[in-house]
C-alpha cells in the first residue's frame, strides 16, 4: 500500500516545544498559546506519527486548546454523563459565535452533527475531527465550511467503552497501539441503543438531538467483514422510509459529490460492502433495512439525511484518519453549498410530518419493514484476488485474500420494498402501569399527554400469539422474536399480532401520544408490536404473556365433560383434533388446556398488548391543552 505522509500540523523545534509546556493555562484549562508562530497545532495521532490514538483527557485537553485559540468561534459543552461518571462532551464551532440552535433555526443555517466512537475502539472520527476543527479555526485552512453550516462534534461518544484502552480490543484493526472497547460500562452497545434507550448516554444523546435537531447526521465508524480494496466507504438510505425529498438528495446529490470529491483527495470511496457471501465477493452486495436501533436508521425516523462512514479495518490507521477528514470535509462542503436545501428538506418533511398525524388519513400507510425487491444493477468490485479451501481448523470453508488487486462485476442490490407497513392511529394511548415504556417515550422527546381520570372505551389493539423468545440475552434483554419475522428455532414459526377490538380500562394518568408531532414516526416504531425495534420485540412487555392462573387436572376433567355436553360443535372440534393432531392426542396437559382455553375461566388478557390505537380524542379526559 502507498505510503502516505502526515497530513496538515507543522512540526516545531524541541526548544519551541519546552516554552509551550510553561506557559500559563488558559480556559478551562487550555495553554494560552493561542496562535504563536512556534505552535504545535498537530493532533496527537499526528505527533504519534498514527501509532498513537489519544486517551479521554488527552482529546478533551486538545479540544479545550482549539476552544482558547478561538473562543469566538468554538464552545465546549457537556451534554450528559456516562455510567461511570465521565462528561460527555460535544464541540461547537460557528463562523460567528452564534450557539443558540433556536437562533440558528430561524437564521436558516444548516446543523451538522458528527458522531464519533460509538463503538470506542473505532476511533478514526475522533482524530479526523480534531484534524479538521483545528484546520477550520485554527490555521483557517477549512474555514469555508463554517460560511453556512454550523459544526457539531462528539469526539468520543462511548467515553467509558474509550478508556477501557488495550492492545487487544480490535482483533481485526491495523492499528493505533491500543484502541478502546466495543460497548460502554454496562456492556451493551450503544449502536443498538437508539430505541430502546436504556443507557444513560443514549439519553443524553437523545437530549442532545431534540435540542439541536441537526439538517444532517453522520456516525463514523471502522469496519469489520471481508478484505477489499476500498480505504473509506459509506451507507446513505434512499428507500421508501426516507422522506422522498431528502432520499432524492441522497442519491442524485450527496452520494454523487462526497464519492467524487473524496476520490479526488486521493482515497478509494466506495459503497458500505455487504457481501452476500463472505467467502465468495463474486456473488455480489445485499441491501437491506437500516433499522432504527442503529444511529442512522434512526435518525432517518427523525426526518433527515443520515450518513454511516466505514473506513477499512485493514488498512493502516493513517490511511483511515485521512479517509474519515476527507470524507468529513466533502459532507461540510455538500452541506454548506445546499444549506438552504437541507434547512428546507428538514422543515418540509416535519411538517408533512405533523400535517399527516392531524389528517388521520386511515389510507396511509407508514412502512416498519423493508426487504430487497430483487433488482440489482452490475457493480464494478474492487476487491483482493482470493482463494477459498476447506479449512482443517474450523472445517468450514476459509477465505484467503491476497494482496493482488482485482476488478470484477458482481451484482448490487440497489432497491427495498416494503414488506409490512401501517395505518397510524391518530393517537396511542399507553396504561400508566407501563411505566418503562412510559420512560422510554420520554427520552425520546414525544409529546405525551396524561389522563385527568380513569377512562374506558373501545379501541384497537392487537392480540398477540406464538411469541419465541431468543435462546439467550440480546443487549441485555430477554427479546422476542420479532413478530412477522420469517425463520426461527427449531423450525419455530414467530408469533403473530392481529388487530382486535376490545374495549380497555385505562387508570388516571395513562398517556396519550398523538401522531400530530414531528417525530411520530419514532413513536409509531415503538408502539407498534411487529416494528423491527418496536418496545414490545425489545421485551418490554413480556409479562403479558406470561400465563399466572391455572386449572388442575381433576378440575378441568369435570369441566371438560360439562362443556361437551352442553355444545355439540365443542364436542365436534375436538373429536376432530383429536384425529387429526396426533402429538395433540397423545398429551393430557394439551387436551385439558384446549376445553380451559374456552372456558370463562380462560385470562382474556393473556396476549393482549396493552397500548390502543385512537381514533377519536373525543370523551378521553386529556388534562391540559390537548
Amino acid at each position: 500500500m502507498q505510503e502516505r505522509t502526515p497530513f496538515r500540523g507543522r512540526r516545531v523545534p524541541l526548544a519551541a516545544a519546552c516554552v509551550l509546556a510553561l506557559l500559563p493555562a488558559g480556559p478551562m484549562g487550555a495553554p494560552a498559546d493561542m496562535m504563536g508562530a512556534a505552535a504545535d497545532w498537530r493532533t496527537p495521532a499526528e505527533k504519534s506519527d498514527y501509532r498513537e490514538t489519544p486517551r479521554y483527557d488527552e482529546t478533551i485537553a486538545y479540544v479545550r486548546r482549539l476552544a482558547a485559540a478561538a473562543p469566538r468561534q468554538v464552545r465546549i459543552e457537556t451534554f450528559g454523563r456516562s455510567g461511570e461518571g465521565r462528561d460527555l462532551v460535544m464541540v461547537l464551532a460557528s463562523k460567528d459565535g452564534v450557539f443558540d440552535p433556536e437562533a440558528l433555526h430561524r437564521a436558516g443555517r444548516p446543523i451538522v452533527l458528527v458522531q464519533n466512537a460509538i463503538h470506542a475502539g473505532e476511533m478514526d472520527g475522533k482524530d479526523a475531527s480534531l484534524a479538521l476543527l483545528r484546520d477550520i479555526v485554527v490555521t483557517k485552512e477549512k474555514a469555508a465550511l463554517l460560511e453556512r453550516a454550523v459544526l457539531v462534534v462528539i469526539p468520543i461518544y462511548n467515553v467509558d467503552g474509550h478508556e477501557r484502552f488495550s492492545a487487544h480490543n480490535r482483533i481485526n484493526q491495523n492499528g493505533p497501539r491500543e484502541t478502546g472497547w466495543r460497548t460502554q460500562g454496562r456492556n451493551l452497545n450503544l449502536n443498538r441503543d437508539y430505541m430502546k434507550a436504556e443507557a444513560p448516554e443514549t439519553r443524553a444523546f437523545l437530549n442532545l438531538w431534540n435540542r439541536w435537531l441537526p439538517d444532517l447526521f453522520v456516525d463514523t465508524h471502522v469496519t469489520d467483514g471481508g478484505d477489499f480494496q476500498y480505504d473509506t466507504t459509506y451507507g446513505i438510505d434512499t428507500g421508501p422510509d426516507i422522506f422522498p425529498a431528502i432520499a432524492e438528495w441522497n442519491r442524485n446529490v450527496l452520494t454523487p459529490f462526497l464519492e467524487s470529491s473524496v476520490r479526488a483527495a486521493g482515497q478509494i470511496i466506495g459503497p458500505f460492502v455487504n457481501l452476500k457471501d463472505d467467502t465468495d465477493p463474486a456473488q455480489g452486495l445485499r441491501l437491506g433495512q437500516d433499522q432504527p436501533r442503529f444511529s442512522t436508521g434512526y435518525v432517518n425516523l427523525q426526518n433527515r439525511p443520515a450518513v454511516l462512514l466505514e473506513t477499512h479495518m485493514l488498512k493502516d490507521f493513517r490511511t483511515r484518519v485521512r479517509g474519515s477528514y476527507e470524507f468529513l470535509r466533502a459532507l461540510l462542503e455538500v452541506g454548506n453549498r445546499d444549506a438552504r436545501r437541507l434547512v428546507e428538506m428538514s422543515r418540509a418533511a416535519d411538517a408533512a410530518t405533523v400535517t399527516a398525524g392531524k389528517r388521520h388519513d386511515a389510507a396511509a400507510r407508514l412502512p416498519l419493514r423493508l426487504a430487497s425487491d430483487g433488482t440489482t444493477e452490475p457493480f464494478l468490485f474492487r476487491g483482493y484476488r482470493s482463494k477459498v479451501t476447506e479449512s482443517e481448523i474450523s472445517g468450514a470453508r476459509r477465505i484467503e485474500y491476497t494482496q493482488e488487486p482485482v476488478e470484477i462485476t458482481v451484482p448490487r442490490q440497489v432497491a427495498l420494498r416494503v414488506s409490512l407497513a401501517v395505518a397510524p392511529p391518530l393517537a396511542y394511548i399507553v396504561p400508566v402501569q407501563w411505566g418503562q415504556v412510559i420512560e422510554a417515550l420520554q427520552a425520546h422527546g414525544l409529546r405525551l399527554l396524561r389522563t385527568a381520570r380513569p377512562w374506558e372505551g373501545e379501541v384497537e389493539a392487537y392480540r398477540c400469539e406464538g411469541p419465541i423468545w431468543h435462546g439467550r440475552p440480546f443487549e441485555g434483554r430477554q427479546v422476542l422474536f420479532q413478530p412477522g419475522e420469517g425463520g426461527g428455532r427449531s423450525g419455530a414459526t414467530p408469533g403473530t399480532c392481529a388487530p382486535v377490538r376490545e374495549r380497555l380500562a385505562f387508570p388516571a394518568g395513562s398517556v396519550v401520544v398523538p401522531m400530530d408531532q414531528r417525530a411520530a414516526r419514532v413513536a409509531v416504531h415503538l408502539l407498534e408490536p411487529q416494528a423491527p425495534d418496536s418496545l414490545l420485540a425489545w421485551g418490554f412487555f413480556n409479562a403479558v404473556f406470561e400465563r399466572k392462573e391455572y386449572a388442575e387436572p381433576y378440575v378441568m376433567e369435570t369441566l371438560a365433560r360439562d362443556m361437551l355436553a352442553k355444545d355439540a360443535h365443542l364436542k365436534e372440534e375436538f373429536e376432530q383434533r383429536l384425529a387429526e393432531d396426533r402429538e395433540f392426542a397423545a398429551s393430557p396437559e394439551a387436551r385439558l388446556d384446549f376445553f380451559y382455553r374456552r372456558s370463562s375461566w380462560w385470562d382474556a388478557r393473556l396476549g393482549l398488548y396493552p397500548v390502543g390505537r385512537l381514533a377519536s380524542l373525543d370523551g378521553i379526559p386529556i388534562a391540559g391543552e390537548r
